[in-house]
């Protein structure tokens, strides 16, 4: 795709800064609903590497009516799904068609429930392709944050040079277990988190880790909560509520205007440890996979 180029009111590029100079004000003005495209965009630009996925990503801007400015965005990093911000039924067509007509290979779709559903069926009745919803889930933001009651024996520690194998190996159990195996090398996904410090695990009194959480890097003054994870055969003792304390404490600390983290809506337990420590519900989003 050539920089800069223009497909109706939707400008087209592939760099990051042209990206963020043209629609950065437009996502920071809603920082939670925009949490993704924020965190993937502020990856891209701190690292410098053009390939977040297998290819390089693709942006999107939509101009307002009359020049009123930018009014939605998506992003893809390819192979992962196209993620896009609020748009009507009748912009994620016209997206869908574009796209579609310009050849490109979408696999799947990420958004809020709505603009997701519209999305995914523009795409199918456009390409016939196969359109699966693979989850919901609910954003949440952290309001008063609750120490549970009962906190397991133990402390938080940040996941450090040592523990490398150990991250990357949970990571790769935590993606298989959300559905998103291969969704990034294991290992660079540990080498970054060593290097940022944005892991903490829980560990008991012997000091062996027994649950992990990490954050994303603040941006527009947005923490997010990511890859809560437990084994499983260590579940069931309140190790990924302590530890989702610690770290949600640490990005308040850090001076995070909010705090924010997805849950999965077919796993109640999840959502109730979530709003017991102090989270609330903002939004709901949805995935959808395209064959």
């Amino acid at each position: 795709m050539t920089s800069g180029t223009t497909t109706d009111d939707w400008h087209l590029t592939d760099d990051v800064g042209q990206f963020l100079a043209r629609g950065g004000e437009f996502l920071r003005s809603r920082p939670a609903p925009h949490t993704i495209l924020l965190t993937v965009t502020e990856n891209l630009r701190l690292s410098g590497d053009r390939h977040y996925g297998d290819a390089a990503p693709e942006f999107g801007l939509l101009d307002g009516a009359g020049g009123a400015g930018t009014r939605a965005a998506f992003l893809r990093t390819p192979p992962h799904p196209l993620l896009l911000t609020v748009l009507t039924e009748e912009e994620a067509a016209v997206l869908a068609a574009r796209l579609a007509d310009a050849g490109h290979q979408v696999s799947g779709v990420t958004a809020d429930r709505d603009t997701a559903a519209a999305f995914a069926g523009a795409w199918r009745r456009i390409t016939g392709a196969e359109v699966r919803l693979r989850q919901r889930v609910r954003l949440y933001r952290l309001g008063e944050l609750t120490v549970p009651r009962q906190v397991p024996p133990g402390r938080a520690r940040v996941a450090g040079e040592a523990d490398r194998e150990r991250l990357a190996r949970w990571f790769e159990e935590f993606s298989v277990a959300v559905g998103e195996p291969g969704a990034q090398d294991p290992r660079r996904w540990a080498d970054e988190r060593v290097r940022r410090g944005d892991v903490m695990f829980w560990q008991d009194p012997d000091g062996t880790p027994v649950a992990m959480a990490g954050t994303t890097p603040k941006v527009a003054g947005q923490v997010r909560v990511v890859a809560v994870y437990t084994p499983a055969h260590l579940r069931g003792r309140g190790y990924a509520g302590a530890v989702t304390v610690e770290v949600s404490r640490a990005a308040l600390e850090s001076g995070a205007e909010e705090v924010l983290l997805f849950a999965d809506l077919a796993n109640p337990t999840s959502n109730g440890l979530y709003q017991r420590i102090g989270y609330r519900p903002v939004s709901d989003f949805a995935m959808y996979d395209f064959g």
